[in-house]
């Protein structure tokens, strides 16, 4: 039987992330008054982010290897050209949406929507565009328990000095049009050289394709892949992007009534809703989850997981490297 939240929280208040519950900051980066982007709701779910506001609202904070955050833009909201220096993945919740690679987004574009994934390796610029007609959310993946600092390209720092906002050389942000002033022993961040512009890579638009994981794209059997009613196709840490990411991701869909039973994991793993209802069961407790809904194991807990609906559940799933089921 599925139990309520309010009786049973172990799972419901330290465990899921409800999508209705994410608290977004508004102010999170250099660009976040530059017109354009200055609608931009970016999350922190899991681990610390790349934040540049100590405000943002940080919803798990325990260390699992990696983190995950979110992104939510109206239509035409752009998120500037930056670089990081650990991998990161996107997977597209609602909207549409187009990645451009490079300074200025001149080198490689690709269009993506509900499903799709993208991977993009460290050391090259990034920007995302919604160029839907809806809100669209995006669900992120960056490696490492410490994913460092953004570099930005350096057209941003200049939009932002006429903003009034100031990146100092501890990656945080001071706000001289709100009054705020840059602190004793502080310094201004300075602008990304062109020394480093050109030390980072350049993709061709069949490179950053290669880079790009279709929705119902096929690919080598995850873990669970055996199980009767269950698709566990694994995009990440296996095939088309084996490249080092420090975490494997997997995509699995659940036919109606389908189970993966009670089993453990060496390390955490954590599971997005994409559409349709799961009942998660951990330590006796059971709750569904819903579309964007994040859930999070920790390691070595007995876990399981069914659809109880009509319809077909698609789940992804990201664990640490060498993450064993047992």
């Amino acid at each position: 039987m599925v139990t309520n939240d309010t009786t049973h929280p172990q799972i419901a208040a330290t465990r899921i992330v409800r999508y209705a519950d994410l608290r977004p900051c508004l102010n999170a980066f250099i660009d976040t008054r530059t017109p354009g982007s200055d609608k931009k709701e970016n999350f922190t779910i899991i681990g610390p982010g790349v934040s540049e506001n100590p405000a943002q609202h940080v919803h798990i904070s325990e260390p699992h290897g990696f983190n995950i955050g979110g992104a939510r833009q109206p239509p035409g909201c752009t998120n500037s050209q930056h670089s990081h220096e650990t991998a990161e993945v996107f997977f597209v919740h609602s909207g549409r949406w187009r990645f451009d690679l490079g300074e200025h987004g001149e080198d490689a574009s690709v269009e993506m929507g509900p499903g799709d994934l993208i991977s993009i390796p460290t050391g090259v610029f990034r920007g995302f565009t919604n160029i839907g007609a809806d809100t669209g959310f995006l669900w992120a993946v960056l490696g490492g328990d410490d994913p460092g600092r953004v570099l930005w390209a350096p057209k941003v720092f200049e939009m932002a000095k006429e903003y009034g906002l100031v990146l100092l050389d501890d990656g945080s942000l001071v706000d001289l049009a709100a009054g705020e002033t840059i602190p004793l022993g502080k310094a201004p961040m300075p602008p990304t050289s062109r020394g480093q512009v050109a030390g980072l890579s350049r993709f061709t638009p069949a490179e950053l394709e290669a880079c790009v994981a279709r929705a119902g794209a096929s690919g080598p059997k995850g873990a669970m892949g055996d199980l009767p009613g269950v698709t566990d196709t694994a995009l990440i840490g296996s095939g088309r992007m084996n490249w080092h990411h420090g975490f494997t991701v997997s995509k699995l869909n659940l036919e109606k009534g389908a189970v993966i039973p009670a089993h453990d994991f060496d390390g955490a793993d954590v599971w997005f809703v994409q559409s349709g209802n799961v009942d998660v069961s951990l330590a006796g407790e059971t709750v569904t989850a819903s579309p964007g809904d994040t859930i999070t194991f920790p390691a070595n807990s007995r876990r399981a997981l069914r659809n109880p609906g009509a319809t077909l559940a698609e789940l992804v799933c990201v664990r640490t490297d060498n993450n064993a089921a047992h």
